[in-house]
């Protein structure tokens, strides 16, 4: 069945028809308002584009969204893509570089949600490049830190470069920066634990898993000998807690099935991306694996598991989990996924139900960063989850998912970077869990618009008559600021810009036909302010027009 839309083809003042097809989309033709879903194409179109051109060329569209985080292999630019192939005129004979005009442009916003909201602003961090700038910032200071020891139980860990260090951000809207090594491959290890613990539980629900284990802190080591009063693992995100959450996920399956689903969920999670695994760094688990052997038996002992457990496959498939390979890039995007309730930002695919992830992102607060966790929570205050190959996986609910990896490892087992940054990012993002409660000093909200409130949007638009920023005064009017609206002094933006004797913006406003004659406090109007300022021109113009004197 075909999909509909709506859509604008072509010729500007086609008289509307009932539909054109495009791709097997059927596009209900619209031509009789400048205004699309609350958004003035004619002003947001020229607000991107060259004054001196009628057109904006697609490289420079995808340069737009790169600037602000969307990745040009985004999968949810592929309609835009498509589209854009389909126009014929070219610039300098480059295939790929096309002539956006303005009926083409309407079509481009009309198909995508995400260019509509990137261009507008409206994503989860509006002013994106201020944020991947700090994010360099606090990379380079925590990159000269040499503390810390690579792991050594695991021989194949101990051989990884100590000087690898990347971090990666993905917003709950796909806007992505990264840095350093974010390509480079690095196993999951206890970062896989959130996961099996989120797959666990759409398997067989809350009450089954916690039926077999605990909710609680252990305040002891990853790998302790012990159990709770019950006698079950304290937490998922510890040893014996992943272990059993291994010997939950798909009891039904045989064991290489069983791995195939963890696999591909990962690859959900991701974006689409297929994560790789390590054999030499799964064979190495197998033969330093006394501790957890003993930990499985001791479970077994009490009577942890459920019936007809098989040990050893169970221990195997742990292993496997561990081994599994991700780089930077795709980790951020699961944290994403888990910052977004369960929907990858990449696909729009709901993987985790939202009670699976508000489960999973208590306990990663409470327990993800091994006996460190406590203080975490209390200086950081992020669901976290860290693992001894150096990955940290971060999450800021609602915002964005952040990997970082970096070998070095404390005494506790975290990375050393990783727990600097953090502080870093906490120090100057107003991101703690609690930061809602009140102004905390001097910390910054990275979700804050450029012009977050109505009160702010009445500002910029002000703050631009008065410049004469025409660019962003169309912008503003794209994304729907009344351009009558006035400050606290009644002043409005035709105040300011006659004032100033900006007659470029001042024509503009008389052509979106704004109040001629709105008085300030103190009974200003328009032309009294640009008499003041001597801007004849300008009071000739708003004269003409009528506004009263």
């Amino acid at each position: 069945m075909e999909n509909t839309i709506h859509g604008i083809f072509e010729k500007e003042n086609q008289a509307p028809s009932s539909s054109q097809t495009f791709d097997n989309t059927t596009a209900v033709i619209l031509y009789d308002d400048d205004n699309i879903l609350g958004i003035n194409i004619s002003d947001l179109f020229t607000s991107i584009c060259n004054p001196k051109k009628n057109y904006i060329s697609s490289h420079e569209l995808w340069n737009i969204l790169d600037r602000m985080g969307i990745r040009y292999e985004d999968p949810r630019l592929e309609e835009l893509k498509k589209y854009i192939q389909t126009i014929k005129q070219e610039i300098d004979s480059d295939s790929t570089n096309k002539k956006i005009r303005k009926p083409d442009f309407r079509n481009l916003i009309l198909r995508s949600t995400l260019l509509r909201n990137t261009l507008i602003g409206n994503l989860s961090i509006p002013d994106f490049p201020s944020l991947a700038q700090s994010i360099q910032e606090m990379y380079n200071k925590t990159k000269i830190i040499q503390e810390g020891k690579i792991a050594d139980y695991i021989p194949q860990l101990a051989r990884v470069d100590p000087n690898m260090y990347a971090v990666s951000i993905c917003t709950v809207d796909g806007q992505r920066f990264s840095i350093g090594d974010f390509a480079e491959d690095f196993c999951l290890q206890s970062t896989c634990k959130p996961l099996l613990y989120c797959i666990a539980q759409e398997d067989l629900g809350e009450e089954k898993v916690h039926h077999h284990i605990g909710l609680e802190p252990s305040g002891l080591g990853f790998n302790e000998l012990s159990l709770d009063r019950n006698n079950l693992p304290h937490n998922p995100m510890i040893n014996a807690g992943a272990i059993m959450s291994c010997s939950l996920i798909k009891q039904e399956l045989n064991i290489a099935d069983r791995f195939d689903f963890i696999i591909n969920t990962i690859q959900k999670l991701s974006g689409g991306k297929k994560p790789n695994f390590n054999n030499a760094v799964y064979l190495s688990e197998r033969q330093t694996a006394d501790r957890n052997f003993a930990l499985a038996h001791f479970m077994r002992e009490k009577n942890a598991f459920p019936p007809n457990t098989d040990l050893t496959q169970t221990l195997e498939f742990y292993f496997q989990c561990c081994s599994i390979e991700v780089n930077a890039e795709s980790m951020a995007v699961i944290g994403a996924t888990l910052a977004n309730s369960g929907i990858c930002p990449l696909t729009d695919k709901r993987i985790f139900k939202d009670r699976t992830v508000q489960n999973c992102l208590s306990l990663m607060l409470s327990c993800g960063m091994y006996d460190y966790s406590g203080e975490f929570a209390f200086k950081i205050g992020l669901p976290a989850k860290s693992g001894v190959s150096g990955a940290l996986l971060v999450v800021i609910p609602g915002l964005m998912g952040i990997a970082i990896w970096s070998p070095p490892l404390d005494k506790i087992g975290n990375c050393v970077r990783g727990l600097e940054f953090c502080n870093l990012l906490a120090k100057r993002y107003n991101v703690h869990k609690y930061d809602g409660l009140g102004s905390i000093d001097s910390t910054r909200n990275p979700k804050s618009k450029r012009y977050e409130t109505k009160y702010r949007d009445i500002m910029a638009l002000i703050a631009s008559a008065s410049t004469g920023d025409l660019h962003e005064i169309q912008r503003l009017v794209a994304a729907g600021v009344n351009l009558n609206q006035g400050d606290y002094d009644y002043r409005t933006a035709l105040h300011l810009a006659a004032a100033e004797g900006h007659i470029h913006v001042v024509k503009y406003l008389i052509d979106r036909k704004v109040n001629l004659n709105p008085r300030d406090r103190w009974g200003g109007t328009p032309i009294s302010d640009a008499k003041k300022g001597k801007h004849e021109e300008v009071v000739e113009l708003l004269r003409v027009y009528g506004a009263i004197e």
